[in-house]
């Protein structure tokens, strides 16, 4: 599953793929980035206005905004499509990713509250079975390390999970028993560490401290009391509800993405769905001190440990705040931001609440591909400004889409230098005077173009050998084909292209003189 500096080489290799290498690294944020410019005063009507527009910019299929303020609702929205010819209503559910991963948080401190979980017990008192590679770090990392992504488990082993599609009632039993032989990216305890196996291993633990699966608890104890009675924890269950129809962008342009298969081992970090109404009662609770309506899912003290940001969580080189317990707890100039994405293949979700100003804000989206992510991220954070009563920030990944469709470029480009080093072949082979020899035939037509093609030959290789094959197929499919095909076309190209090459030139040697007319006579 591999260590930390291997991951950064894998994602190097998938930003390579994507040729966007600085879509994480090249336009650094500040390590405390304001949410826009001056304090202005913003309406319901203006952040429709602006979630429409970027809508149209990046043709986002469907959309359904909630916004709290206080313990009210204070505006509920759906735009586009969540399926052909029907509107998404504040009822229809959608996949919220990532953002599954609070629920589990405050399933933990439930459980906490109730005297069942301990945050600083090590996770082996709940799951005597949990090993990785070192029975030493096995022993040290606790629940609290896994709420805040310091446990020292990697981002890979977190992915890999996401293409496994057992959905028996063991699978996420069985995915955290491989992490046996795995060796932690950094110490247990000393850096964040962004990985869905941390919340995987407390969903765990909540069905083995409740005696309920997780799936259970969820309904009784979070939807249940928070009338959130359009969430689901199934796919099945949301698709006799309307469930809104997925896409995936392919080549920046979204495709409906049909039923794609639910990873159910990975359910606790990151498959839950649920409505923009019934995201604002959850998030109503939390700027409430646990209580929506009638219901209480938490204390006031824990719903302020939930939040409290504790690592700080430096992604290559993007600042996203400090990691809390499912929440991003961010410094936006004088604005305290707690906010969390979600991301499956075909859905994206961001929730953020204002704490300071009491007020809170859900978008969730019916389409989504890992590239995009950064993107729909600064939509997010721009619908969020605008709630602050500021304006959204500077678009900084507006690149990506044509990003994407310039990578048709790549296949493009082959064709177009195999048929020029046909020519050439075809006119070194009827003009021999011209064929080059010693280091400009090594140098220049052998081991200089031999660079990008064994380059873009080694990614195919290498996303197999990391274990993320499936992951890349699955989140970015488009992109991850057109490695494979063009890959394993250069790999071949590579070799026939230098073969053909030096068997010409063996085949026929040049014999050049150094005089041109007559021989002299003797």
């Amino acid at each position: 599953m591999g260590t930390k500096s291997s991951l950064f080489k894998l994602l190097a290799v998938g930003a390579a793929v994507a040729l966007a290498l600085g879509v994480f690294g090249a336009k650094r944020i500040s390590a405390k980035p304001a949410l826009g410019g001056a304090s202005r005063s913003s309406s319901p009507d203006e952040i429709d206005a602006y979630i429409e527009q970027q809508m149209a910019r990046l043709s986002i299929p469907g959309a359904s905004l909630a916004i709290v303020e206080g313990d009210k609702i204070t505006h509920l929205r759906g735009f586009g499509q969540a399926r052909p010819g029907e509107a998404p209503s504040p009822r229809t559910p959608f996949f919220i990713g990532s953002i599954t991963k609070s629920f589990t948080g405050v399933a933990v401190m439930q459980l906490v509250e109730a005297g069942k979980i301990d945050l600083d017990a090590p996770v082996q008192r709940y799951l005597p079975w949990f090993r990785v590679a070192d029975p030493q770090a096995s022993a040290q990392i606790t629940v609290r390390h896994l709420l805040n992504q310091t446990s020292g488990l990697s981002t890979a082993c977190g992915w890999i999970p996401l293409s496994d599609f057992d959905d028996s009632s063991g699978a996420a039993e069985r995915q955290a028993r491989a992490l046996s032989t795995l060796a932690l990216s950094h110490p247990v305890g000393s850096a964040f560490e962004y990985s869905n196996m941390n919340y995987n291993l407390l969903g765990l633990i909540v069905e083995a401290a409740s005696g309920e699966t997780y799936p259970t608890y969820i309904q009784n104890h979070i939807f249940a009391p928070l009338g959130m009675s359009h969430s689901y924890t199934s796919r099945d269950a949301a698709k006799e509800n309307g469930l809104a129809m997925g896409h995936r962008y392919l080549f920046a342009t979204p495709t409906a993405a049909g039923d794609l298969p639910v990873p159910s081992g990975s359910l606790p970090s990151g498959q839950l769905i649920s409505s923009a109404e019934d995201m604002a009662h959850y998030l109503i609770a939390h700027l409430d001190g646990g209580r929506y309506d009638n219901g209480r899912i938490l204390s006031p003290a824990s719903i302020e440990e939930l939040h409290r940001g504790v690592a700080d969580a430096d992604e290559m080189g993007v600042k996203a705040g400090r990691y809390a317990m499912g929440w991003y707890d961010l410094d936006a100039g004088d604005t305290r931001l707690l906010w969390h994405t979600g991301v499956v293949p075909d859905f994206f979700a961001y929730m953020a609440l204002l704490p300071e100003q009491k007020k809170g804000v859900a978008i969730l989206i019916n389409a989504d591909h890992f590239m995009m992510v950064p993107v729909l991220t600064e939509v997010g954070m721009g619908v969020a400004a605008l709630l602050a009563d500021a304006e959204p920030p500077p678009r900084r990944f507006s690149f990506i889409p044509g990003t994407m469709r310039g990578l048709l470029l790549i296949p493009a480009l082959q064709i177009v230098g195999t048929i020029a080093t046909l020519r050439l072949l075809r006119r070194w082979r009827g003009n021999p005077s011209r064929r080059p020899g010693g280091a400009r035939l090594w140098g220049l037509h052998i081991l200089l173009p031999m660079i990008p093609n064994l380059s873009l030959a080694a990614i195919p290789v290498l996303l197999q050998a990391s274990g993320l094959l499936g992951f890349f197929l699955l989140f970015m499919p488009e992109i991850t084909w057109l490695a494979l095909i063009s890959g394993g076309f250069a790999g071949v190209w590579a070799l026939l292209r230098t073969w053909l090459i030096l068997r010409l030139i063996r085949s026929e040697p040049v014999c050049r003189s150094t005089r041109t007319g007559p021989l002299p006579s003797t």
